[in-house]
């Protein structure tokens, strides 16, 4: 049985599998990829999530267009979202913090690191 469900946003699949990889290890999750912002939009429209992995440097809709989007729709904006890039400056971080994203993580990613964001933003103790 799935209690929560989890969206990870990156245009690449390899960052898609290692993201999925390290959330594997929750209990009663289940995991569902896009491919930019805009397919994730499609995915939110339609589905219910508890959790949303972005990346910011994506084509068509990047990751902090996605935020902006989340948080200003009432439907949604009460969904977690964290942060996953290579844009590690403090300035990138403050801006994804104040669109409304709830932790930023720089890769390169560290599996614990990403499991203990979704427990964190999932309230899984």
């Amino acid at each position: 049985m799935t209690d929560k469900r989890i969206l990870i946003v990156d245009d690449s699949p390899t960052m898609r599998q290692l993201i999925a990889f390290a959330l594997k290890r929750l209990p009663n999750v289940e995991i569902l990829e896009a491919n930019d912002g805009v397919e994730a939009l499609k995915k939110l429209s339609g589905e219910r999530f508890d959790l949303i992995f972005t990346d910011i440097n994506m084509p068509v809709m990047d990751g902090l267009k996605l935020v902006g989007l989340v948080r200003s729709d009432p439907a949604l904006s009460a969904i977690p979202i964290a942060i996953i890039s290579t844009e590690g400056a403090a300035e990138d971080r403050e801006r994804a913090l104040a669109l409304g994203a709830n932790d930023y993580i720089t890769k390169p990613i560290q599996a614990t690191r990403v499991f203990a964001v979704a427990r964190e933003l999932l309230g899984i103790s």
